[in-house]
């Protein structure tokens, strides 16, 4: 029987090992705030991780008149902070540690000056905060109710019967924190106020708002601190959380979970929109009002839309904050992930040596190429009478630069062919042709394949990473003209090689014109002797045909016949050099658009699949 072994799951350290990569992966292509803010979840997790991890520190947070404070006094048995029920009395956070040896600097970097000390209940262990009112008039209360938010251990929510349904704390931090159902506790205070059944009722509906925001899950319980009731309850829930030792680093997973998520939605995001005409919107005063319900949620699409270069426009680069930022975006919500498609660049490979080999010149190259060919065989093969004249022709590759020395001197650069002829090794090509410049069309055609290459890439990517695989694709545009010419050059070497049936035709044209001095001289002979009246000679003969005349018309004929010959067989070599000059070019332009065009576009695909793979990683539970 075949045993199934469980995957192990992955560490805190492996998943922020993840998170930074995520993070230095996406830098330059998603928004910055939120690359910094996975930076500080991992900074702030391993600074965490350092301090006192036998040390829970819970917080209560919750609006004005909800009673923390004196739920804060009835968990730790005495009074120790002020209850106010209209105004605020809590400026500044305070702690009530039980059995706090040891968490001075957990409390110096959580920056809380008041302590106190507490006793019972079995809470050992327990760090219990007294959260400013995150609804306060004053921003800089509700602004250290942000910072604790983001750093503390466990997540104790106070609401009271009137306000529990207030979008001020669902839509700034509840729903914003749905990742942190497992660190997260909510306490409907003040139920004394309430008949019982309207308690229950109350709880119900409670529980459908957390459902909403994506908090199935999280413990909802109904207390009265002045009464006591339930207050047994929520300190049974504590003492369970410290002795487990485990909220620490469940906040921190769920950190690293919510920054790798805003990570993803920040590859949503488009990389560079329109800013704005909106005015900016007003700073807000430490004694303006606290953000109203609908305040609360339109203040970030207000941001948002105000923002510029792919940024969130959150009010710092927090979790919280970048979370409010994007839920009013509508992104990937916790558990969501983009999912790209199918990515390819091989079949628009073609395409675009196809244009880039048309703007190079390559059909002009590959003509030239059989003329040379032509040329050449002529100048070795032809009639020895009328060869000398092709000589006075520029070969069609000389007059471009390809494949042959530029001549520096008069006849050095015939006596380099003729020694590469001799070696049977090309001339090494000069660096620069002379191919004529691309023509506007030509122009239009590549740039319009080099965008082609970049939208097909970048189908189905996420708008951040969809405009980074384009800038791709025109990453090195600009010294593609270059390069391209270059390879033209260099791909050209060895076409001034010539073939073995030229020395053996050029011999056998030498050798018929030969026979036709010969006869010519042979003929001139006869005339002087017949001039001079001496004795004529016996002449042989062939066919009745006299020898003189044979080897003088006999060789001009033969000498034209396998010089046309030769045309024919050099007609035919020159398509075929032209095939195979057609194919290296290709191919040599292929490598070009591959190292210019394709490859930077296929490092920034690897580069998101990495991405994407360190993100899962992040996020795995």
């Amino acid at each position: 029987m075949k045993l199934l072994r469980r995957k192990d799951r992955p560490t805190l350290e492996t998943r922020l090992d993840a998170l930074l990569e995520a993070a230095s992966l996406g830098e330059e292509r998603l928004a910055d705030d939120a690359v910094q803010a996975a930076r500080e979840v991992a900074e702030r997790a391993g600074t965490r991780r350092r301090l006192s991890v036998a040390h829970t520190v819970a917080a209560l947070a919750g609006a004005t008149g909800s009673g923390k404070s004196s739920l804060y006094n009835a968990l730790a048995g005495a009074e120790l902070a002020g209850v106010g029920v209209t105004r605020p009395t809590t400026a500044t956070a305070q702690a009530a540690l039980w059995d706090g040896e040891g968490a001075g600097p957990l409390l110096d970097w959580l920056e809380v000056p008041h302590r106190h000390s507490a006793s019972g209940g079995g809470l050992g262990g327990l760090v219990l905060l007294d959260l400013p009112d995150h609804d306060s008039i004053r921003l800089t209360h509700r602004l250290e109710v942000d910072r604790l938010v983001e750093l503390v251990d466990l997540l104790v929510w106070v609401l009271d019967p009137q306000k529990y349904a207030d979008a001020a704390v669902h839509e700034r931090y509840l729903r914003p924190l749905a990742g942190h159902r497992d660190v997260m506790v909510v306490v409907l205070n003040q139920i004394d106020r309430l008949p019982p059944e309207a308690v229950e009722r109350c709880l119900r509906d409670l529980r459908r708002l957390l459902d909403d925001d994506g908090l199935t899950g999280v413990p909802v319980l109904g207390v009265s601190a002045r009464t006591g009731a339930g207050v047994a309850d929520l300190r049974a829930l504590l003492a369970d959380r410290v002795a487990r030792r485990k909220a620490w680093s469940d906040r921190l997973a769920a950190d690293v979970r919510d920054a790798a998520t805003l990570l993803t939605t920040a590859s949503t995001l488009p990389p560079h929109p329109e800013k704005s005409a909106a005015p900016p919107e007003q700073t807000t005063t430490p004694e303006a009002p606290p953000p109203s319900a609908e305040g609360a949620g339109a203040s970030p699409q207000g941001r948002v839309a105000a923002s510029a270069g792919g940024s969130f426009g959150a009010e710092g680069t927090g979790v919280l904050a970048l979370g409010r930022a994007a839920l009013a975006q509508g992104g990937p919500q916790q558990g969501e992930t983009t999912v790209p498609g199918e990515q390819g660049v091989g079949g628009l490979a073609g395409a675009l040596t196809a244009a880039l080999s048309k703007a190079a010149g390559v059909p002009l190259v590959v003509a030239a190429v059989a003329k040379g060919h032509r040329h050449r065989a002529v100048v070795a093969t032809g009639w020895p009478v009328t060869r000398w004249v092709r000589r006075f022709r520029p070969d069609p590759l000389r007059r471009l630069r390809i494949g042959v020395a530029a001549p520096s001197g008069r006849g050095r650069g015939d006596r380099a062919d003729r020694a590469a002829a001799r070696t049977g090794q090309g001339v090494e090509p000069v660096s620069r042709t002379s191919v004529p410049a691309a023509s506007a069309v030509q122009r239009a055609q590549v740039e319009t394949a080099i965008r082609d290459v970049g939208e097909q890439a970048a189908r189905g990517l996420p708008a951040a990473w969809a405009a980074a695989v384009r800038r791709a694709a025109r990453s090195r545009s600009a010294e593609l003209a270059d390069a391209v010419d270059r390879a033209v050059g260099r791909t050209s070497l060895g076409v001034t090689r010539r073939p073995r049936w030229w020395r053996a035709v050029n011999v056998l044209q030498w050798l018929v014109f030969a026979g036709m001095v010969a006869g010519a001289g042979w003929l001139a002979a006869l005339f002087g002797m017949d001039y001079l009246r001496l004795p004529e000679p016996p002449m042989p003969t062939v066919w009745e045909v006299p020898w003189p005349t044979a080897l003088l018309v006999g060789g001009a004929l033969a000498g034209v016949l396998v010089a046309l010959l030769s045309r024919l067989a050099a007609w035919l070599g020159g398509r075929r050099r032209a095939r195979k000059a057609a194919r290296a070019l290709r191919a040599a332009i292929g490598e070009v658009g591959q190292a210019y065009v394709l490859g930077p576009v296929e490092e920034e695909l690897a580069r998101h699949a990495r991405f994407t793979e360190a993100v899962e990683r992040a996020r795995a539970e």
